[in-house]
């Protein structure tokens, strides 16, 4: 109760308040964000957002964003080995133990979940990325379907200084065979701009068939081709490989965490089989910004996508070739008078995609005989209208719904062929409701009511198990919020508290069977959670922001998250599970940091994440530990050589060497739920600016 009490001071959206290439005197409050077409600054917000800036992102490791998303209350981001994303917002974990599900992603202004439900977040370079705002619970008034948030990923390149060209190097070696290495190349003259992105990143990994490598390249260009017009293109490449471990059972995982899985029966080893992912993806955006007039705007956005996916398995060699074609546009209507500043949008998104389903026997990591052939189309289409309403600048109103329709249809053609059949979903009305209310300069409160629904992936429908499973269904439910921000101590000190309800229908959750001595998984509808949730966050400046003294700045941050999730009337077979905890959802997690800037450049940062145990099946009967880590950062910025500036840095991650599982497998066959974590692992790194 007192960690409860304890965590009600905190924020929601952990803030930098200090960027880490620009002024130095920016303020808290100055802080925006723009997550339903309306700037905001925080403390105005209607929603519960998150938001990791590349301040955040600099004091992590740069070998991805694990940690860094990982401060956001309600964010939980795992990965298995090197490569190997989940991302949950809360409690989504019981849908996606092998990717990302019933989350939107957007870069930019497009969209990078397809109409098949998938998000190839791991395709993306942590370089890549200057910002990330997480809007959590349903949103899906404006950004389609999802019933657990949306991710919105600012690339690098949307705020160049005018007419400049700069160009960073940054190299990055850790333990276990870590590096990675990225230049960035900005450039601005008169109307035009350009940001180009290059990474390379590589890992042993700290278990045996754990090794990554990843190629990566990413440009964004923008053109003012008219007073009133811009056109904005995005491309992205990824070439990613990784290798997959496999879960181990309790007694391997304590014997020996290193080891991936091995033989048992007739029934290879991870390594015999060369278990892994080869992922090729190029994506590509076309967007168009027109202000017609003083009140009117219209904004259109093409896209595209294809991805070239290999999954040599333990039972199996999986092959899918997919492509996405989509589109999204919207008009923009404002108004302003003296009291109120009207905005009303009305717009559509709609896309289509294609997937080639190819399963093999796996011969060593050779493909073998033909197992199963598929092919599936997804199309996901829906139209909304957004009403944003601010009284005063005191007084924001938000109201919001969009009419979804979701279908897919397939073919079969080996072992059997079927013809082609289609599997469309009622259309489902999603509204969204929310305000925000400034009581005086100090202190807002706000809430919204919302309404979530969440088709199953085209990875669900066709699972490991090969069959294509039309009796699956949509997740829905409504979910209901209210927090307090304030800002006080002369703008040092920023404070928010949000509680929130969901129940959630229909639930999708994984099951694991063996098949002939082979495991494999598909997916069924539970009967529905109820989740109870606090979540808070509190940044405080100790030592404001100063040139004067030999500490030039101390901050305190801490994110708190308090989940009670349970099943509610969920039958498995003859098993009752309602009323058990909602699986992969620890029930309470602390981060906290201290960001310390000193004289002439150096700096140190030091971060703790106390997470709960975490039950790993749904009959609440395995549970992994509790764990804390712990990490640490110290930097020397204005450094010179040859007149060329450059900047060094040295960190650490779980100094304490914990052994924990970030990924378990959650309902597993055969009790193999763990894939260990990285011991105690030192990381350093050098970023020339020029």
């Amino acid at each position: 109760m007192k960690t409860l009490l304890a965590g009600l001071f905190a924020f929601t959206g952990v803030v930098n308040f200090a960027h880490a290439q620009q002024d130095s005197t920016r303020r808290l409050n100055e802080v925006t964000i723009r997550p339903y077409f309306t700037t905001q600054t925080l403390i105005r917000s209607t929603g519960t957002i998150g938001l990791v800036d590349s301040a955040t992102l600099a004091k992590q490791s740069g070998n991805s964003f694990v940690s860094s998303a990982n401060t956001i209350p309600g964010v939980r981001m795992e990965e298995r080995s090197p490569g190997s994303y989940r991302l949950s917002i809360r409690g989504s974990l019981l849908r996606s133990p092998f990717g990302i599900r019933n989350i939107k992603i957007y870069l930019d202004d497009f969209p990078l979940t397809d109409a098949g439900g998938n998000s190839y977040l791991n395709a993306l370079d942590v370089a890549g990325a200057s910002q990330l705002q997480i809007l959590k619970g349903p949103q899906s008034s404006i950004y389609g379907a999802n019933s657990g948030g949306v991710v919105l990923i600012q690339p690098q390149g949307s705020n160049v200084p005018t007419d400049s060209t700069s160009v960073a190097l940054k190299l990055e070696g850790a333990s276990f065979g870590g590096f990675h290495q990225n230049v960035l190349l900005q450039h601005q003259s008169g109307k035009y701009k350009l940001n180009v992105t290059q990474a390379y990143q590589q890992s042993d990994g700290y278990r045996d068939h754990s090794s990554m490598n990843r190629k990566y390249f990413q440009a964004l260009q923008k053109w003012d081709y008219a007073k009133n017009a811009n056109i904005k293109a995005l491309i992205f490449y990824s070439d990613l490989h990784y290798n997959t471990p496999g879960g181990l059972t309790a007694a391997q995982y304590f014997q020996n965490p290193k080891l991936s899985r091995p033989a048992a029966g007739q029934t290879k080893s991870a390594i015999d089989q060369n278990a892994g992912i080869y992922s090729k993806t190029l994506y590509g955006g076309l967007s168009n910004n027109w202000i017609i007039n003083g009140n009117l705007k219209h904004v259109i956005s093409i896209f595209s996508s294809y991805t070239d996916f290999k999954n040599p398995f333990i039972t199996n060699y999986e092959k899918r070739k997919e492509f996405t074609l989509g589109l999204r546009s919207y008009l923009e209507y404002t108004r302003s008078t003296s009291d109120v500043d009207w905005k009303f949008n009305l717009g559509l998104e709609s896309m289509k995609t294609g997937t080639d389903f190819d399963n093999y026997d796996n011969n060593f990591g050779k493909t073998g005989a033909v197992q199963a052939s598929d092919k599936l189309n997804a199309n996901s289409n829906f139209a909304f209208a957004h009403l944003s309403i601010d009284v005063l600048q005191k007084l924001l109103v938000e109201l919001s719904a969009s009419a979804n329709l979701y279908g897919y249809n397939y073919k079969s053609i080996a072992p059997v062929a079927i013809p082609k059949k289609t599997n469309k979903f009622d259309v489902q009305f999603m509204p969204r409701i929310a305000l925000s209310y400034l009581l005086d300069d100090q202190l807002s409160i706000k809430t919204s009511v919302s309404k979530g629904y969440s088709p199953p992936s085209l990875a669900e429908v066709r699972a490991s198990n090969n069959v294509i499973n039309v009796d699956l269904q949509p997740e829905y439910g409504w979910n209901y919020e209210s927090g307090i921000s304030y800002v006080g101590l002369n703008k040092r000190l920023f404070l928010d508290v949000t509680g929130f309800y969901y129940n959630l229908k229909n639930a999708i959750v994984r099951r694991s069977i063996s098949v002939n001595e082979k495991e494999a998984e598909y997916f069924t509808n539970a009967g529905g959670t109820k989740q109870w949730g606090i979540e808070s966050s509190l940044a405080f400046w100790i030592i404001p922001l100063n040139n004067i003294n030999f500490i030039k700045a101390l901050q305190l941050r801490s994110s708190y998250t308090y989940s009670h999730f349970k099943f509610d009337q969920y039958f498995d077979k003859a098993n009752n599970f309602s009323g058990n905890d909602l699986t992969g959802v620890p029930k309470m997690t602390i981060v906290s940091s201290t960001d310390l800037q000193l004289a002439q450049g150096f700096s140190v940062f030091l971060q703790h994440n106390y997470t709960s145990s975490i039950p790993l099946n749904d009959a609440n009967t395995v549970y992994a530990k509790k764990y804390h880590l712990i990490q640490a950062r110290i930097g020397k910025k204005g450094l010179k050589l040859a007149n060329v500036p450059f900047e060094l840095y040295i960190g650490a991650d779980n100094l304490l060497n914990q052994k924990y599982s970030l990924g378990n497998d959650l309902n597993a066959l055969g009790g193999r739920y763990f894939n260990a974590s990285a011991t105690r692992n030192f990381y350093g790194g050098l970023l020339i600016c020029l």
